[in-house]
This record gives C-alpha cells, structure tokens and sequence, in this order.
C-alpha cells in the first residue's frame, strides 16, 4: 500500500563548498546559490503538499570553520531573511528557528524574533530552520528545562515537550544530498523512524525532479514503526 506525501520532510543541505570547488569558484558562491535554490526547494515541498519542511542550515560544529566562512554565512542569513520574508509570509508560510539562540549576534538574534513573530499565526505550511543547531544539544537543553521545573523520573514525553518549538512534527522523511550517508544528529529526537533518502546530487544541483523523486520514493516504502 502505497504512503501519502510525508507530512514533515527535513533536508540537510549538503555540498555547497564542493559544488563551488568544481567549478573554480570561491567557497562562498556555493553557500549563496545554495540559498537561492533552498528558497526554490521550499517552495516546490508546500506547493506539493508537503505541512512541514525542516533544514539544517548551520550546526553548532560550523562554528570551527574560518572567521570569513562564518562571518559570510551569517550575513546571508540576515539577508536571506530580510528579502524572502514578505514572500513567505504572503504564501502563509510560520517560519520557526530551532537552535541555541546564546552566542549569536544580536543582527542575527534580532532577524530571527522578527520573522517567528511577524510569521506565527500563519497556517499554510510551517518551515522549521535548523540554525545554531546539534541534536545532541537539543536533549540537553531539553533535559535541562525540565531539572528547572520538577525533580520526577524523566519521560519521553517530557522530553519532547521541551525540545526546541515542540509543536514541530516528528521527522518523516529525511532527505540528505552530495552522496554523504549520514544524519549528523539532526532532529534526533525526531528522527527515530524518519526514511532515510540519500541523493549524490550536491545542494546546488537538487531540483525539482530530484525533490519528486525522493517523494516518490518515500510513497514506496511501507513503515513499520518498530513492529
């Protein structure tokens, strides 16, 4: 029996800096044609009936990578924010940011609360950005919360009321792109039953046939939940 559309898709976008490096091209050109192409991705998911896209677009580790790197990347987010947001917003996209919010500079901080509040009572799709991210640190923070409010045994349960905007769906299809085959801890604890596709496209080059593709792929498969 063939699966509907997935109700949550998550995406790590993966191959910017390689998809550039073929090319002759600096580093940064990749990280910026892959935003260009994400904002058309997005739009191709809802467009297909898609609720819930989730993206990991800057992990906790990224931190490690050199001043210029970061210091680009964070400018394109802000400016990514500011010129895609009306877009969204008119589209009745709620946008949300999962992520450590200490540590991250007050432009960037400031662009975040703006577009959660600006987009928060829109109901036509939610985008879940994965920002400042690690799922392993999505427990911990969660773990933390609830040491704060009670001292009773921990359950699952309270632990995903307490993650990062819980009202987030669980993961159903997880989508990774430029041949890498592994989940590098995003949405962890969403994630226990995802599908797991894999494209050997780099981030770049993943268009709408290979979006179509992966959802074809995922209707194949018969879910089993651990029975």
């Amino acid at each position: 029996m063939l699966q509907s559309l997935p109700n949550h898709v998550g995406i790590i976008l993966d191959g910017n800096r390689r998809w550039a490096k073929a090319r002759n091209l600096p580093t940064l050109e990749g990280h910026r044609i892959g935003a260009e192409n994400f904002k058309k991705i997005v739009h191709l998911a809802f467009d297909r009936g898609v609720a819930c896209l989730s993206a990991f677009i800057f992990s906790t580790e990224n931190w490690s990578r050199t001043d210029e790197e970061v210091g680009y990347l964070m400018n394109l987010v802000v400016k990514a924010f500011e010129e895609y947001l009306e877009e969204f917003h008119e589209r009745g996209i709620k946008i949300v940011i999962l992520g450590r919010r200490q540590g991250i500079r007050k432009k960037v901080s400031e662009v975040i609360k703006r577009t959660e509040e600006q987009t928060k009572n829109n109901s036509n799709g939610t985008l879940a950005l994965c920002f400042n991210y690690g799922g392993e640190q999505e427990l911990v923070d969660a773990v933390d919360l609830i040491r704060n409010k009670n001292d009773n045994k921990i359950t699952i349960q309270d632990i995903r009321q307490n993650l990062y905007h819980p009202e987030v769906p669980n993961l159903d299809l997880m989508i990774r792109t430029s041949g890498e085959k592994r989940t590098s801890g995003f949405m962890l604890a969403r994630a226990a039953y995802a599908e797991l596709y894999f494209s050997d496209k780099l981030w770049p080059d993943f268009n709408e046939q290979d979006l179509d593709i992966a959802l074809t792929d995922y209707r194949s498969r018969v879910r089993r939940f651990g029975e």
